[in-house]
């Protein structure tokens, strides 16, 4: 009896097509959809769309509207009835929000940079095995994430306040200058990167910083991205610590000015919504330039985060 052996290029492509590749769908894909699967993926994706962007944008449209008009209440509608920008030229003509504006910039700007530089040196310190206590500095760092910032607020005013940084912007960047998030966001992207790169850069003969410089942090870009856009969404949209530590009105953030606009313009909802789109669309500008690289970085430090 003998026993016939196919051929290896008839049983490979079987191989092949049996399992598919990681990433890829065993189903159809989007491109494959046509007729009524199609249309039922829009429609729901439509009405995911409405539900988070409902609340947000209907709200919103508030400012649009004309002097008089109904904002909520009895007699409010959700589309203005008459568009007007009234509500914005009274909000810069009466109040400093130019100034809040450049404020927030400021912090956000040193929160960045302070979050890029520390986070990506720590992580990448954190990231070599070759020398001792780096997994009990890992713990530690992890360990900081369990302590709300609630529970050591007033030890922080107080050693923010005894340098003389009280009621100045750098008092407000001070505590946030580095996340324990970051720095395994950046431990776990330095982490991700195959161990046969180094081992090919120790063998050319490449230092410390080199290797650090051009081969380490060019593979990480995504992640840096990540840390840059989430350093500076955090520091925009703080709100409790800048309400410790800021007094005057010239050094206020954005967010400290919305919560002034409630005060002075308590019956005017129209000025306080303005102001709050002016909040937001830094945030959402900066996150559509950025969302490619964004979702790369968050894929990049979740490998072995």
């Amino acid at each position: 009896m003998t026993v016939t052996q196919e051929p290896a290029s008839v049983v490979q492509p079987a191989l092949q097509t049996k399992w598919p590749k990681f990433g890829q769908s065993r189903g159809w894909s989007s491109t494959h959809l046509t007729g009524w699967r199609l249309g039922r993926r829009y429609i729901m994706l439509i009405v995911v769309a409405f539900l988070l962007l409902a609340p947000l944008v209907f709200p919103l449209l508030g400012a649009f509207k004309a002097q008089g008009e109904a904002v909520y209440g009895q007699g409010a509608t959700l589309i203005p009835q008459e568009w007007s920008l009234d509500a914005f030229r009274t909000l810069f003509e009466t109040t400093n929000i130019v100034r809040y504006v450049s404020n927030s910039f400021v912090v956000a700007g040193l929160n960045i940079v302070s979050h890029l530089v520390l986070a990506t040196i720590a992580g990448y310190m954190l990231s070599r095995r070759g020398w001792r206590g780096h997994l009990l500095l890992t713990i530690v760092v992890t360990s900081a994430l369990i302590f709300p910032f609630e529970s050591i607020m007033l030890s922080l005013y107080a050693q923010v306040k005894g340098l003389g940084f009280y009621d100045t912007l750098v008092g407000a960047w001070m505590p946030a200058m580095l996340g324990p998030f970051h720095v395994l966001l950046m431990r776990a992207a330095f982490l991700g990167i195959p161990d046969e790169v180094e081992d090919a850069s120790y063998i050319d003969g490449a230092g410390e910083l080199r290797r650090f410089w051009t081969i380490f942090l060019p593979q990480v870009k995504g992640a840096l991205v990540v840390v840059g856009l989430t350093s500076f969404i955090f520091a925009w949209q703080d709100y409790l610590w800048p309400l410790l530590i800021i007094q005057s009105d010239e050094k206020s953030t954005m967010m400290l000015g919305i919560a002034r606009l409630q005060s002075s313009f308590g019956t005017d909802y129209r000025v306080v919504l303005a102001g709050a789109i002016i909040a937001i669309v830094p945030i959402i500008l900066l996150f559509f330039v950025t969302q490619k690289y964004f979702f790369r970085g968050i894929e990049e430090g979740g490998l072995k985060f």
